[in-house]
């Protein structure tokens, strides 16, 4: 009787389990490879319309006023200046044919600027063969650094034009001289930076490079490298926008084919629309190289480069 009533409630309860062994065995059955991963859509970002208006309206606001300044000038005062108009006709003409050649001191506005990039490359390149060891050299012994550091402090503040003439008595060209000019401009940021990089290592990086024993050159390449990249290539950024700016005053002295003695020549010519022109060139080009600089020195630097 009293088994009766003990077991009386349970049976209930126990019909009532659904039996579960099917579902396991079908489960079990299902081949890894056969189960299809569950494919999510990835979340859209949401449009930043006060992104998109800081980026873009500020920038054409700036540009419009500009023109709008420049229309006023060139109608109120009488100077001579084009409207920008007369200006946009004549740069469209002359970019129709920017490479044509009818002889050595009639060539397209595209060769001239080719040539002067020319000798900002090679003054440049020049600079930074030198320049980046003697400032790896100055920063990482304190008696070169003593040495040279009265020598920089003296020479860097000469305008880069004063050298021009130097140029000219030792190399008896032109086009040297002007190279000798981009050279002697562009060498002192690279050294400075480099020098001033170089100086800022933690001096644990150089405790451990005692403690390893490491040679000068592993020093140079694997501890010192890394560390002064951003300060070196903030020092070619700089060398490259004064050549840039240098060459142009440069090449209106020695004469030749380049972009400076260009406007130089279409100032004899009273063509002031080239002028204007060679101006907004000028200022497109540097803009090209310190776009492309920044993303070089963004791709070989954990640090965020600023324009």
């Amino acid at each position: 009787m009293v088994s009766a009533v003990f077991h009386a409630p349970l049976s209930p309860a126990s019909a009532a389990e659904p039996d579960t062994a099917p579902l396991v065995r079908k489960v079990a059955s299902v081949k890894p490879d056969t189960v299809q991963p569950v494919k999510t859509a990835s979340p859209r970002m949401p449009f930043d319309g006060r992104t998109w208006f800081m980026r873009t309206v500020p920038p054409l606001l700036g540009l419009g006023l500009l023109v709008l300044l420049w229309e006023l000038v060139a109608r109120s005062t009488g100077s001579g200046i084009p409207a920008p108009e007369e200006t946009w006709k004549a740069a469209v003409e002359l970019f129709s044919d920017p490479f044509y050649s009818n002889g050595p001191n009639d060539q397209g506005i595209g060769w001239n600027v080719l040539s002067s990039l020319q000798r900002v490359g090679m003054g440049f390149g020049l600079a930074a063969l030198i320049g980046i060891p003697v400032g790896f050299a100055i920063g990482r012994f304190e008696f070169l650094s003593r040495m040279f550091n009265p020598l920089i402090s003296l020479l860097r503040p000469v305008s880069p034009l004063a050298w021009l003439p130097i140029g000219l008595l030792v190399f008896k060209g032109a086009n040297p001289a002007a190279i000798w000019t981009i050279f002697i401009c562009s060498i002192w940021p690279m050294i400075i930076n480099t020098a001033v990089g170089v100086q800022r290592v933690p001096q644990d990086y150089m405790n451990v490079a005692r403690v390893l024993n490491l040679s000068e050159w592993k020093i140079a390449t694997r501890i010192l490298l890394p560390a002064v990249l951003p300060y070196m290539l903030t020092g070619v950024r700089l060398a490259v926008g004064t050549a840039w700016l240098v060459i142009v005053a440069a090449e209106m002295l020695t004469g030749g084919v380049g972009i400076g003695f260009w406007v130089w020549d279409e100032w004899n010519n009273l063509n002031v629309a080239h002028i204007i022109i060679a101006i907004f060139t000028i200022g497109l080009v540097g803009l090209l190289l310190e776009f492309a600089l920044i993303k070089l020195a963004t791709a070989f630097t954990y640090e965020d480069v600023k324009s």
